[in-house]
């Protein structure tokens, strides 16, 4: 059987070469994608939630309806209930727009200037910053899964 070391396995490790700097911006680079990804969530909460509110509307109109309040109830229906959210699209349509553009040229040329300087490897920045701030050899410091005393 093979000993590990006490440090990060070998995919956390910067190939020979690199310098600080490459770390540190690809660092900035992934941070940057992380940020979008947080957004991304936020956006898709955006569709559930107007989706969840347009369909709501159908008990409110039902409501007003059986209030007698049918003018309310036409206007409602007819000016907003399925409108469009931005022009010409409803949520979906946002969603898709973002994640086929926006989304999917950050992820890859993330992944590209990775793969050219860093033989794809990930989180290297934060893998350094872990073994410079954990204490070797104590409970709950392990530099990897398995390493447990």
């Amino acid at each position: 059987m093979g000993q590990h070391t006490d440090g990060p396995d070998e995919r956390h490790r910067r190939p020979a070469g690199v310098s600080d700097t490459t770390v540190e911006a690809l660092g900035k680079l992934s941070e940057a994608l992380e940020t979008v990804e947080r957004a991304r969530g936020h956006l898709y909460s955006l569709h559930q939630l107007i989706g969840h509110a347009d369909l709501m509307l159908d008990d409110a109109v039902e409501l007003f309806r059986s209030a007698g309040h049918d003018d309310i109830a036409d206007r409602i229906g007819r000016d907003l209930l399925g409108r469009n959210v931005i022009g010409g699209r409803w949520t979906f349509q946002i969603v898709e727009d973002f994640d086929d553009g926006y989304y999917a040229l950050f992820r890859e040329l993330d992944r590209r200037a990775r793969d050219e300087l860093v033989d794809g490897r990930r989180h290297l920045y934060e893998a350094e910053m872990k073994e410079r701030r954990r204490t070797p050899g104590r409970p709950g410091h392990e530099a990897r899964p398995g390493m447990e005393g």
